[in-house]
């Protein structure tokens, strides 16, 4: 290491002699006072199967950076897990808790003034909020995502998370007994890691590896595993090496690498959610980027090449068999940018040189897709005049047009209740409103009425409408992340009971049946939105967060607009 560090102090300084006096009485040999010093991120949590192995995999990072010359520190940060973390308040402390930990890692790693870090990614939140962290502080950084889990069996039949979530609205719409759901339970997990399927967790751990932050064949990966453990020591020595040559985040996320993301994320069929999360990463890294533009575009040249679980029959684990992302980002390669840099220290073109053709039959070439059709687009009209994201790969196939009365909630139990007492019927547009970041406050967690929605029996003959957040995991016709959301005056806020809502997406359009002078009156005549009796976290969220449109970050600017 021949650069200045900027961890080490000058000697005779105050921060100098109280830090050696510190570390002394940690046990840490003077000798490695000067070698650089690199964040461990671990969001290890006793709360969520999804973080049941960091600690293990924080140890083998460890070890490797210290035999890389390098002095490594564990810090934990929040660890918030969408099936843990939603039981309170519907879900409010999800999203809130990914800007929670953005600002969690900034406090610890500015504050310290260590040289890098190696981000220790699980469940959905924690891989964006780590990667807006590293986009933010802009020191050397690394994701290390930490796999998935297994299912099981049950009943001779494949079961796994997304199984007992749709057994819920089964339950409810007693097509099976609570014994049923009880028993499934008891298989769904096997083993540590996130989600099976293509959920947010594994989108997002995709992702990373898309954007040139975490090393090529990390994503999928299973937990718990020896390939898992071998990696993290090859993350380890990575980090060091990303430190001794200062490549930064954002000489990785580029403009280009954030469209190559793109791109893969729709021809694999991603989570609804990543648009928040990319839109997000690029806000924190100051790049200049329009995501949902991107998603547009990539949505008109590329149908999906992968059909992973909600989207079709292949299961995680056959995805990560056939090359995972690094596969199908070899697939895709024409429609790449092969000379942006990663964390690798080499250009994506030549880490994908070094990879095997992919399994054309679980990841298919760009020339012949599994399907012609994007896995997500993004949709415009009247009621969402800054878009709508659609998971068009788990919309059945038979369903591009859609249209039918509104029936409107502004609260998820209502709306479970009203399959129960048969307020929803088919060919119904269930609109699920001021749900959003700043209606919630924090976004309310909608996934739970979708899964209950198709369990019943409704995914093909209901339509929901939504500014909450959805779920990876769900399927059926769900319009998610309306823009802007009825709580900043969204059209959505607009809409009422036996209004007639018109879905396209082959056109890509949304539209409430009404002229545009009415729907501008109706808008006009809204009361102000009383303020949140809320208190605490998500009193101070709402107050700062950002639109939709701008990934839901927070920032001082919207504190400074409201007083």
């Amino acid at each position: 290491m021949t650069r200045k560090l900027r961890s080490n102090f000058t000697p005779g300084t105050t921060r100098w002699a109280v830090r050696r006096s510190q570390w002394i009485a940690m046990g840490i040999p003077e000798e490695d006072f000067e070698k650089p010093k690199i964040a461990v991120v671990n969001s290890s949590s006793q709360l969520s199967v999804c973080y049941q192995h960091l600690d293990q995999v924080s140890q083998r990072v460890q070890q490797a950076i210290r035999a890389a010359g390098a002095l490594p520190f564990e810090v934990r940060t929040v660890a918030p897990s969408d099936f843990v973390t939603s039981a309170g308040k519907q879900g409010r402390y999800l999203m809130p808790t990914r800007d929670l930990l953005v600002n969690d890692v900034e406090v610890q790693v500015e504050g310290a003034e260590l040289d890098g870090m190696i981000l220790l990614a699980s469940c959905d939140k924690t891989t964006p909020a780590q990667l807006m962290a590293a986009g933010r502080l802009n020191v050397p950084s690394l994701v290390l995502t930490c796999g998935y889990q297994l299912g099981s069996s049950c009943g001779g039949r494949d079961v796994d998370i997304e199984e007992v979530y749709k057994a819920v609205g089964a339950l409810k719409a007693e097509r099976i007994a609570l014994t049923d759901l009880t028993e499934m339970t008891r298989h769904a997990i096997k083993g540590p890691g996130v989600c099976a399927g293509m959920a947010t967790a594994n989108s997002m751990h995709c992702m990373a590896e898309a954007l040139g932050m975490s090393l090529t064949g990390n994503a999928p990966i299973r937990a718990g595993s020896d390939a898992l453990y071998a990696l993290a020591e090859d993350a380890g020595r990575a980090i060091v090496r990303l430190v001794e040559t200062d490549l930064r985040p954002r000489q990785i996320m580029t403009a280009a690498a954030f469209r190559n993301a793109v791109r893969t994320a729709v021809a694999i069929g991603a989570s609804v959610n990543v648009v928040r999360h990319l839109t997000a990463i690029a806000q924190e890294s100051e790049c200049p980027v329009d995501i949902i533009g991107e998603f547009e575009a990539a949505a008109e040249r590329l149908g999906q090449i992968t059909q992973v679980r909600p989207n079709g029959p292949d299961r995680i684990e056959d995805f990560a068999a056939a090359g995972g992302c690094a596969g199908a980002m070899k697939q895709l390669l024409p429609e790449l940018d092969a000379q942006v840099l990663t964390v690798t220290g080499h250009s994506l073109g030549d880490n994908l040189a070094a990879r095997p053709m992919p399994d054309p039959a679980v990841i298919a070439p760009v020339a012949a897709p599994l399907r012609d059709e994007p896995g997500l687009i993004v949709i415009r009209g009247n009621l969402a005049p800054d878009g709508a994201v659609v998971k068009l790969s788990a919309v059945p196939a038979h369903v591009r047009q859609f249209s039918g009365r509104a029936v409107v909630f502004e609260d998820e139990n209502l709306a479970i209740a009203g399959l129960e007492n048969g307020g929803i019927r088919n060919g119904d547009v269930v609109v699920l409103r001021m749900l959003g970041p700043k209606g919630g406050p924090g976004t309310v967690f909608a996934a739970s009425f979708m899964a209950a929605l198709v369990g019943a029996g409704f995914g093909s003959e209901v339509a929901v409408v939504t500014d909450g957040e959805l779920s990876g995991l769900n399927s059926g016709i769900t319009i998610g992340q309306v823009m802007p959301e009825a709580a900043e005056g969204g059209p959505l806020a607009a809409v009422r009971d036996g209004d007639r809502i018109v879905i396209d997406l082959s056109r890509r359009q949304i539209a409430l049946d009404l002229p545009d002078g009415e729907l501008q009156a109706r808008l006009d005549a809204l009361p102000p939105r009383p303020a949140t009796t809320e208190k605490g976290w998500l009193a101070m969220y709402q107050r700062l967060v950002q639109p939709l449109s701008k990934g839901a970050v927070l920032g001082a600017r919207a504190f400074n607009q409201d007083g």
